[in-house]
């Protein structure tokens, strides 16, 4: 799948080294439940591709084509987490932070929505982020979001 400025494709062996790094970056982290070694960014990948082959949908990687092979990666998942709002599809993207702030995560992730509604046919797509990830809850207003405060919950991976 192709936007404006990038590729959602599936993996491949050559982006397990930068998801790695990405994965490893404590700045990256700073609101995931990371940082994660090498192994645990592989097996997310293969978690990334098993996805893909039970539900037919999956965290894209993305490209700039002709000029940066893997600069992150957005799609959908079904969470396999006892969550308040399972089960449910949900909307998620990683960006290797020096490619923060050029609109990459929104720009993916309106691509990743419109699949969702109108290839699959998902009546909804929810998505999820501690409070003082303003970055995060910037990109879920920029692609049409809106937070639901009654469904605040302390994520028990980060509380």
């Amino acid at each position: 799948m192709t936007t404006e400025r990038l590729l959602l494709r599936r993996w491949c062996e050559d982006d397990h080294e930068p998801f790695a790094e990405m994965m490893a970056d404590p700045e990256f982290n700073r609101y995931m439940p990371g940082p994660f070694d090498r192994s645990e960014s592989d097996a997310m990948i293969e978690r990334f591709e098993e996805h893909f082959k039970i539900e037919g949908f999956g965290m894209w990687a993305l490209e700039l084509p002709g000029q940066v092979p893997f600069i992150g990666c957005t799609g959908l998942t079904v969470p396999r987490t006892d969550l308040p709002f399972c089960p449910c599809v949900e909307i998620g993207w990683r960006i290797v932070s020096q490619f923060w702030n050029h609109g990459y995560a929104t720009e993916a992730s309106k691509a990743s929505l419109q699949f969702g509604f109108e290839q699959l046919g998902l009546d909804e797509i929810v998505s999820f982020t501690v409070a003082d990830n303003l970055a995060s809850r910037r990109v879920m207003e920029k692609i049409g979001m809106s937070r639901d405060t009654e469904g605040d919950f302390e994520h028990p991976a980060l509380a």
